[in-house]
């Protein structure tokens, strides 16, 4: 039995050799020996390259199957991948290059054409995902690699690479694989420092939790850069033996639905805000008439209706699915107990990315409505409270899946990190005598993008403090979209003698330039003045919580 995420790579790869592997919607799929082939042939650029293990090896593009490809010959070779999600500003993708000290990057044309090669001083060379083609290079020696690659690559296979030939490197599971950055800019950037073992224990349960079969299908829209679409819809069900479909467009309610349609997925992951959607604008107007409200209200006949809403919803899906996992958030409580009423395959996660990602979950018949499912077995869990029954504590985790540590960030590693290897993961909770574990609050204040982004409202508060009639600011998200709560700068307000209506055409004009420093998905929609300053703690912390949305 394989014990190492590469042991485990290698056995699927050969066992699949013939299955349909990955498609780019829309395009002819490419089997498990087409991927080995790829994989091969970049394993002897690097090689060729004088890349080292160890080295680390950036990728940044929307999700594709060439970005997948990228990834897996990177952590095959013994290199450290490091994703960037796309929707990154132009600087701060810069900067994670830079600080992550990657030598190599794998980059879709489109970003490539924004930055500057130039601030990037330790990139020796930069390729193109659509086709592996060199865009930028420091190393004379490349060029001519790229000319012979076709040639020479498959030499060391006798010419043909066999599943019976292949052959990856060993690698153990506290080497490092992955390197993922939980934001982009400078001050704020954490990047995760995830080993092979934290890999291998998230497919490891995946697979055993999940009852995936070889030649399933899979729509990986979630971006890959981010761990829980990394994981769940690309690196577990391509060690299944699954066909994944890798949406490269920006993925809308509208879109996922229609590939969801098209391709018949047997396993979903999603964010609550693309289901809430769906909910909202397919369910409610109809559940929400007086006599359909009457009719599921009439014992015996709603159970009929109940099942019929079952099976349309189930269609909007593709009708083929064992279940919907959301993670990243809670799901609005309405939402979650009618999908639970009627029956329909969904369950809630939960997982952050220093763990690669998951930390708890429960298949959709175990379920329980507001909880966040059972610890997994690979990792050992404690609460900050003296009765995690009754009383909310910060929940530890420990064991196989958390990270090594933030690279090159001692200081923030300590302080997640004790030195009894437990993770302060910063989120409030209880667990019931069964082992459910139910989130009452983040200590933290991350919020979601609308397709799993992590958005983190210091960095937009950072930046829209320092423009004009600007005091201090507080980010909250309402229907998944993100408001800025401004308190002005009242003493230049009055010296200026500016009334209301000016004052907010400003703020408009701040809210413009603001957006254009933010990738798209962080965009704020409106800001609002707040008249009075913001309740603090003692340390001077605004108090999120106290201006926190209703779900």
């Amino acid at each position: 039995m394989p014990q190492t995420f590469i042991e485990l790579l290698e056995e699927r790869i050969k066992s699949h050799w013939d299955l349909p592997a990955f498609s780019d919607y829309g395009s002819d799929s490419r089997s498990y020996g087409d991927i080995a082939d790829r994989i091969a042939w970049l394993h002897y650029i690097f090689r060729q390259s004088r890349i080292k293990p160890g080295d680390k090896i950036a990728v940044i593009g929307r999700n594709s199957s060439n970005w997948a490809v990228t990834y897996l010959a990177a952590v095959s070779y013994g290199a450290v991948i490091v994703p960037i999600l796309p929707d990154f500003h132009v600087e701060d993708i810069h900067h994670i290059i830079n600080h992550s000290d990657s030598v190599f990057l794998f980059s879709s044309d489109a970003i490539f054409e924004t930055l500057d090669f130039e601030i990037m001083p330790n990139l020796e060379a930069c390729f193109s995902l659509s086709d592996f083609r060199l865009l930028d290079n420091r190393k004379r020696t490349i060029p001519q690699i790229l000319s012979e690659v076709d040639f020479e690559y498959l030499k060391e296979y006798d010419g043909k690479l066999t599943k019976n030939n292949l052959s990856l490197s060993r690698l153990g599971n506290d080497d490092l694989a992955a390197i993922v950055y939980t934001s982009g800019t400078t001050g704020f950037s954490k990047g995760a420092m995830l080993p092979h073992g934290s890999l291998f224990a998230n497919v490891d349960f995946a697979e055993r939790s999940i009852d995936l079969q070889a030649g399933n299908r899979i729509v990986s829209f979630m971006p890959l850069a981010h761990s829980y679409g990394c994981a769940f819809e690309f690196l577990f069900p391509f060690i299944v033996g699954c066909h994944v479909t890798f949406l490269s467009k920006m993925p809308s309610p509208k879109i996922i639905v229609e590939a969801f349609q098209n391709i018949r997925p047997h396993l979903i992951l999603s964010v609550p805000l693309i289901i809430e959607k769906i909910y909202r604008k397919r369910l409610k107007p109809t559940i929400s008439k007086p006599t359909m409200k009457a009719a599921l209200a009439i014992p015996g006949v709603n159970r009929i209706l109940e099942k019929k809403i079952c099976a349309k919803l189930n269609d909007v899906f593709g009708s083929e699915f064992i279940e919907i996992i959301v993670g990243g958030a809670a799901l609005n409580p309405e939402v979650e107990s009618f999908f639970k009423r009627i029956g329909f395959h969904i369950t809630v996660g939960y997982g952050m990315t220093e763990c690669g990602p998951l930390i708890s979950y429960s298949g959709w018949s175990e379920h329980r409505p507001g909880s966040v499912g059972k610890l997994v077995d690979t990792l050992d869990i404690k609460f900050d409270s003296p009765d995690p029954t009754k009383v909310v504590g910060e929940i530890l985790v420990r064991g196989s899946n958390v990270m090594k540590g933030y690279y090159k960030n001692k200081e923030a590693t300590n302080q997640v990190l004790d030195e009894d290897g437990w993770l302060h993961t910063g989120d409030l909770g209880l667990m019931d005598g069964e082992g459910f574990i139910y989130l009452k609050g983040r200590s933290k204040s991350l919020l979601l993008g609308p397709s799993g982004q992590n958005i983190y409202p210091e960095e937009v508060e950072a930046k829209l403090n320092y423009m004009p009639y600007v005091q201090e600011s507080l980010v909250i998200q309402k229907e998944g979209k993100l408001y800025a709560l401004v308190y002005p700068d009242l003493e230049r307000v009055d010296a200026e003698k500016i009334d209301e209506t000016t004052l907010m055409t400003f703020m408009e004009e701040n809210r413009k330039n603001l957006n254009t420093l933010l990738p798209s998905y962080s965009a704020i929609v409106k800001i609002e003045l707040y008249p009075e300053e913001f309740e603090k703690t003692p340390t001077k912390k605004i108090k999120r919580f106290l201006h926190q949305a209703p779900v």
